[in-house]
């Protein structure tokens, strides 16, 4: 029997116990386990009028992979991470809420590494929270590289055709700009043709986004897309990946959704998520590319305006555990 896909609950302060409750009464809890609070579970499936029963999981417990087709009645399987007050307030930063976050991900990481689930897929976090709880990293990707000791990774985004592979993640314009060097570009590249095999493609095309308006203008408008990017990209050729570029970046995300290209390697944050976010989240999905584990995740926050309303949309967890358990398949 396969090992199960774990979710970790996020921040129980937001959505994340809340679009896991609404996923498993569309879909069944077949093939899941939850890392997190059991209570706030409950309280999570109480809030969207579900009666669903949670049984504790013990490590090499058989779950069917394949979930069933509508809602059923049998239970969550859950893993208990530790917990917080009952009636823990909705949409408040606190601290309590993000060390049950924290201990929920290593706890998944753990079993991801020791093989006892197939692999995991992350509600989530508030960044606050986690630092109140004297966490020391901005979010997921740093996370699960510092606890699987991974150099090497990178955040994909997705949505649709879409697929966008970022140089930096969470850190200043200013030192994002700093950190577009020819070795990071090119490690990008790599991670990029690794990100699509797991996914299934065999000669992945790449496009590489340019740093400046226009990639430059020929050096009208900066010479980090001629000096740095290029001799990147021209290093990826060498080595057999199917990279072009760099391409004016005001363009490239649309010729990627038209289907031009597999994937972009977008310079910094934004310039690769806004163009994601475009058509909204509810298709998002957002993987780490590079770990030894697989790991996926919703392309949202935690939402804490609308958190304990009931009106949580659980579609970009939905593609979050479709685009797991194809890498999984994938992986073999």
């Amino acid at each position: 029997m396969s090992a199960p896909l774990a979710i970790t609950m996020g921040d129980p302060a937001g959505i994340g116990p809340e679009i896991i409750a609404r996923h498993v009464e569309i879909h069944g809890p077949e093939g899941l386990v939850v890392l997190g609070d059991p209570a706030q579970m409950r309280r999570a499936f109480s809030l969207i009028g579900s009666r669903r029963g949670i049984v504790s999981w013990e490590q090499d417990q058989p779950l069917k992979m394949n979930p069933k087709i509508g809602g059923t009645d049998s239970p969550l399987a859950m893993i208990d991470t530790g917990s917080v007050p009952s009636n823990l307030p909705y949409g408040v930063v606190s601290a309590e809420a993000g060390a049950l976050a924290h201990a929920a991900i290593l706890r998944a990481i753990d079993l991801a590494m020791a093989g006892k689930v197939a692999g995991l897929v992350t509600a989530p976090i508030h960044k606050e929270a986690l630092h109140a709880a004297g966490v020391p990293f901005p979010g997921h990707t740093e996370i699960l590289a510092d606890r699987t000791g991974t150099r090497d990774f990178a955040m994909m985004l997705a949505e649709g055709p879409l697929r966008v592979i970022l140089v930096s993640i969470h850190v200043s314009l200013r030192q994002a700009l700093e950190l577009v060097t020819e070795a990071r570009v090119l490690r990008t590249i790599r991670l990029a043709h690794q990100a699509c095999r797991a996914l299934g493609i065999a000669r992945p095309q790449i496009a590489v986004a340019g740093l400046n308006p226009h990639a430059g203008e020929g050096g009208l408008f900066g010479s980090e897309d001629s000096a740095v990017i290029a001799p990147a990209i021209a290093a990826a050729q060498a080595e057999g990946l199917q990279a072009s570029g760099p391409y004016p970046p005001d363009t490239v995300f649309m010729r990627a959704r038209r289907g031009a290209f597999d994937i972009v390697v977008a310079q910094y944050h934004d310039q690769g998520l806004i163009p994601v976010k475009l058509n909204g989240i509810e298709k998002g999905v957002n993987v780490t590319i590079g770990l030894p584990i697989i790991r996926t995740s919703v392309d949202h926050g935690t939402a804490f305006d609308i958190a304990g309303k009931g009106v949580a949309d659980p579609a970009s967890l939905g593609e979050a555990i479709a685009v797991a358990r194809r890498m999984i398949k994938e992986r073999g």
